[in-house]
């Protein structure tokens, strides 16, 4: 049934139809015009809203609401240029047909060039307004179409938790495949953020113990006598605090798979500790003597260049050796571009069903910053990204207003000043990006390590020795 409802404020009309496939925004400063209008649009089978008001239509376009606007040129306050002009700078992805009394080929020419889709002349045309907004509309259905088999091929695409159809991302998956039934040790090799603990967890799904226990420890997160106390257990009394005689995570998931993130962080004594569970499957909880046997398959992973680590003294080689009998490189988002797009509608549906949210996807402008951004964080970035733009949104898509200030504004995070440029030394360099991922994080180190790609312990090694020599330049 069609509907015609006047707001008590502005003259905005909105009627119904039996197609709410493209709702088209009618504008024009004749409140007459904006009805017979919106009566043809009727008669042609779209929905439409009516208004004399340029700034509700520019809010309409904000929030997503209409794709397609029929705007007078000649208007008071905002001609049908200006109009176009700020629309397509809320929204490059919206389609503005500029309607003229006075046409001229010229000016439809000039007016297609500032991004019309079409320059009408009054009055309109109803078989040319209908050839032009038909072919919007198979336009929108084609994205809805393909939006819909994104969504099936998002499933197909999903590997244990993981989306991706990059061919770096197919190798890993492969890899995946032919090692999980047989490994004992596997080695994870990947920037932080790359999704290594989800590769981690696909191995012990697909593996023979898939039912057991997989345990996780993140070997940068505790000093030593924290990380064996995790990892071997403790003897009640063995040390300050240990009121009760505890298991640590090779017993606890004995039988399944245990999980050492960032185990290029540990210390040396730690790493001989370790290389006896490898060869040996041994522990001993802090404060036994008793030897215990564990059979437990494990999985490490590392963001260091464990050879380099090897030949500078900080990583046991025989460890090293142990650990790399099966190698997988879990690739950065910058070598698997092509998984964005999946990438996104994963973490849209996702966080979608957390927030209570029906955001149907980005705006073009939002979808070209995050296209061009680096992802220096990788995958984590940009889940962490999507997931605030979901939060924050109010409208059916996420535009650049909702993404991080950082990428909306990636000049002033790169800090290239162009006049301002002047060649430093590689330390002072480093010195200053770590300075403002710091900044960019809140002081929050852990975050920020996690930015940089380096384990916390290496920042507060650097940090530390920045505020050495901070001290003996001011003595």
């Amino acid at each position: 049934m069609n509907t015609l409802t006047a707001p008590p404020k502005g003259g905005h009309f909105i009627r119904g139809s039996s197609d709410d496939s493209m709702t088209v925004c009618v504008l024009d400063d004749e409140p007459g015009m904006v009805e017979m209008l919106q009566e043809s649009l009727r008669c042609l089978g779209f929905s439409s809203i009516g208004t004399s008001d340029p700034l509700y239509a520019l809010e309409l376009v904000d929030q997503g609401r209409v794709r397609v606007v029929m705007s007078d040129i000649k208007m008071p306050g905002m001609d049908g240029l200006q109009f176009l002009e700020q629309a397509m700078q809320r929204d490059p992805g919206v389609y503005v047909v500029l309607m003229t009394g006075y046409y001229s080929l010229d000016n439809a020419i000039a007016a297609v060039k500032r991004g019309a889709y079409d320059y009408v002349p009054k009055p309109v045309d109803r078989s040319r307004l209908k050839k032009s907004l038909d072919e919007l509309a198979e336009s929108f259905n084609k994205r809805r179409r393909i939006r819909s088999l994104e969504q099936q091929l998002l499933g197909d695409l999903e590997f244990h938790g993981i989306v991706g159809r990059s061919p770096a991302m197919v190798d890993v998956f492969e890899m995946v495949r032919k090692v999980a039934r047989h490994y004992t040790n596997i080695l994870l090799i990947g920037a932080t953020g790359a999704g290594k603990e989800l590769i981690a967890k696909s191995i012990h799904q697909m593996s023979p113990v898939a039912q057991q226990r997989f345990a996780v420890c993140n070997c940068s997160a505790m000093v030593d006598t924290l990380l064996e106390s995790q990892l071997f257990g403790h003897m009640r009394g063995a040390f300050t605090g240990a009121t009760d005689t505890r298991p640590g995570l090779f017993e606890y998931a004995n039988g399944g798979t245990v999980f050492l993130d960032e185990v290029g962080e540990t210390s040396l004594p730690m790493q001989a500790k370790l290389l006896r569970v490898i060869q040996n499957r041994e522990i001993q909880r802090v404060g036994s003597p008793e030897v215990r046997h564990v059979d437990v398959r494990l999985v490490a992973a590392t963001n260091r260049d464990l050879r380099a680590e090897v030949l500078a003294g900080r990583f046991r080689e025989d460890l090293f050796y142990r650990l790399s009998t099966i190698q997988i490189r879990v690739p950065n988002l910058s070598e698997r571009l092509d998984d964005i797009p999946l990438l996104i509608q994963h973490f849209l549906k996702k966080y979608n069903e957390a927030y209570s949210k029906q955001i149907k996807g980005l705006t073009r402008r939002a979808q070209t910053v995050l296209y061009q951004h680096g992802w220096p964080g990788n995958v984590r970035e940009l889940e962490n990204v999507i997931s605030c733009a979901c939060l924050t949104s109010v409208n059916e898509f996420i535009d650049v207003d909702d993404l991080p200030e950082t990428l909306q504004k990636p000049a002033a995070q790169n800090g290239r000043g162009g006049d301002n440029w002047r060649p430093l030394p590689l330390e002072e360099v480093r010195k200053q990006h770590i300075r403002r991922v710091l900044e960019a994080c809140e002081g929050n180190r852990v975050r920020a390590a996690q930015m940089l790609g380096i384990g916390r312990t290496s920042l507060y090694r650097f940090l530390k020795r920045s505020e050495k020599k901070s001290m003996n330049s001011a003595a």
